[in-house]
């Protein structure tokens, strides 16, 4: 919890920068130019009663106290949203719901040289039930025993800049990330789950491109890139470096055949477990196996050679764009592309396919920098925990579905797809997706059985926000993920749905109402479990 307490602060300190002492222009993709700054801290205190509907009919009541801040400071030469909150239950005479959770969301960046050179942070912390490898997430109101923590932050420079008529475009990104449970995980036979502990990410790439028509007729590219992920599970490592030239060939003057030529090498690999003399490998007191780290590099996945693609561009006009590709990556087939429409101010949808080779931690870095600077975080409104999604300023955002939690590195396909509208007082975001990971690990390790299995998670979530009146607003969220897992017993579907209803008392004090279930439906125990829940509480804004 330390490191994800300093990650988000750090980023908020993104938000101290003054508005009016910034000029210049935001680098692409990224919000500025208004110089508006909205920092809210706050502190709440409820009384909460969680009342289980099945297996059994527990009641349990517990005191919630939290402290947080909302800020959004978007100027010229700098933006960031940060949205962070420490909760503390206090529960009576039972200790299973008596637990500190901090969650959150910040993005930000700073303009070291304007136009050309800025400097990128981005952090969550999140919470998400664990059942038998799968991370149903949204963040439910869930029990001590099945809750755990996810935490991931990343840095970096952007280059955007000229050379003449050539665009030189690139990134450089470190970022860490962490899953931690309160208890080992172990299946009902006694076995311990694999499960990730944490990963250092590197991430870089260089672009140097020409635009059809200046000075030749189709635009060329010539783009290098790597990206490395150090897993401390069995010290693994994921290495996929490449190099490309793409051209682009207008048809009409939306539309372009784009395609690309190029060489990857990829390798995956890792250390071999500590083993007793029988030759079982060791497992800690965490539940996670321990490193042999003088054991010799064990290769699990090695390909190198020729990369292609194929496809079409379309960018009709300023608010519309779609990019679609296939071609052969990682010695198969690979499909990837994106969509965005913005057809005003009140309404955006993006959507996005992927392809690409990491372990668990890759895939939350990548989400974290996917996001705007400017955004409104949604929150769940009886537990105030960030369940993923956000909308803003340049289109919604969503870092959800964390599907499989295994250690072992993956191949992931998927896509997901988030969509806002605002029509006067009514603010509304969804989010799903799909995720597919395909597992590699090397032979003779603990992780071998792991080789070729696939996970799958479907997910949806979605909030909506009406203000009633000038004093009163109300918020619904809802969550749904099916969580498909190649374990035997290790698939889990997960519902909820929460209402809460916040009305001003004076200036800065207000009260609020909430209700929400949550259901869960796992094959990992004999049993599925349903909560409802309820809250009365104050809020006050400093």
């Amino acid at each position: 919890m330390r490191f994800a307490v300093l990650a988000l602060a750090a980023l908020g300190a993104l938000c101290a920068v003054p508005a009016a002492a910034q000029d210049g222009r935001a680098a692409d993709g990224q919000a500025g130019g208004n110089g508006r700054t909205v920092v809210q801290p706050y502190i709440e205190v409820g009384q909460v009663l969680s009342a289980e509907l099945s297996p059994g009919d527990e009641v349990l009541t517990f005191t919630q106290v939290a402290a947080g801040i909302d800020a959004n400071t978007q100027g010229r030469n700098s933006g960031a949203s940060v949205s962070l909150r420490y909760e503390r239950n206090i529960a009576y005479g039972d200790d299973q719901v008596d637990t500190d959770t901090l969650s959150g969301v910040a993005r930000g960046y700073l303009a070291v040289v304007p136009r050309a050179l800025t400097l990128e942070a981005g952090g969550l912390a999140s919470r998400t039930r664990l059942d038998g490898g799968g991370g149903v997430s949204a963040n439910p109101l869930v029990r001590e025993d099945a809750e755990s923590q996810v935490y991931s932050a990343y840095a970096g420079p952007t280059l955007a800049t000229n050379v003449g008529r050539v665009a030189v475009n690139g990134f450089a990104r470190i970022g860490y990330n962490r899953f931690e449970t309160e208890n080992a995980a172990f299946d009902p036979a006694g076995n311990a789950i694999d499960v990730f502990d944490d990963s250092v990410t590197y991430n870089g790439r260089v672009t140097a491109s020409t635009r059809a028509g200046d000075p030749l007729p189709v635009g060329l590219a010539v783009t290098g890139g790597v990206f490395q992920e150090d897993i401390s599970n069995l010290d693994q490592r994921v290495r996929d470096a490449f190099v490309r030239a793409d051209v682009t060939v207008p048809l009409t003057p939306s539309l372009a055949l784009v395609g690309g030529v190029g060489y990857e090498d990829v390798e995956i690999s890792s250390r071999d477990a500590l083993r007793d003399a029988n030759g079982d490998p060791l497992v800690g007191a965490d539940g996670r196996i321990v490193t042999d780290s003088a054991s010799p590099r064990l290769i699990a996945f090695d390909v190198d050679g020729l990369l292609w693609d194929v496809g079409v561009l379309w960018r009709p006009s300023s608010r519309t764009s779609l990019e679609a590709r296939v071609g052969e990556r990682y010695d198969s087939t690979t499909y990837y592309g994106n969509f965005t429409y913005q057809p005003n101010e009140r309404s955006a949808l993006a959507v996005i396919a992927y392809d690409g080779v990491s372990g668990f931690g890759g895939v939350l870095n990548n989400a974290l920098a996917g996001l705007s600077s400017d955004f409104t975080a949604f929150r769940n409104p009886v537990t105030g925990d960030f369940g993923g999604l956000v909308s803003g300023g340049e289109g919604p955002g969503l870092v959800a579905g964390l599907g499989s939690v295994r250690s072992a590195a993956f191949r992931g396909r998927g896509v997901r797809a988030s969509y806002q509208r605002r029509l006067g007082r009514l603010e509304a975001a969804i989010g799903a997706g799909y995720d597919r990971r395909t597992f590699i690990a090397a032979a003779g390790t603990p992780l071998e059985a792991a080789d070729g299995l696939t996970d799958e998670v479907y997910y949806v979530t979605g909030a909506l926000s009406r203000q009633l009146g000038e004093r009163a607003i109300l918020n619904l969220n809802a969550y749904a993920n099916w969580f498909e897992s190649a374990a035997q017993g290790g698939d889990v579907t997960g519902y909820g749905a929460s209402a809460a209803y916040n009305r001003s008392l004076t200036r800065r004090l207000s009260a609020r109402a909430a209700v929400a279930v949550d259901y869960f439906d796992s094959e990992f125990t004999a049993e599925d479990f349903a909560f409802a829940t309820a809250l009365l509480g104050l809020r006050y804004d400093f």
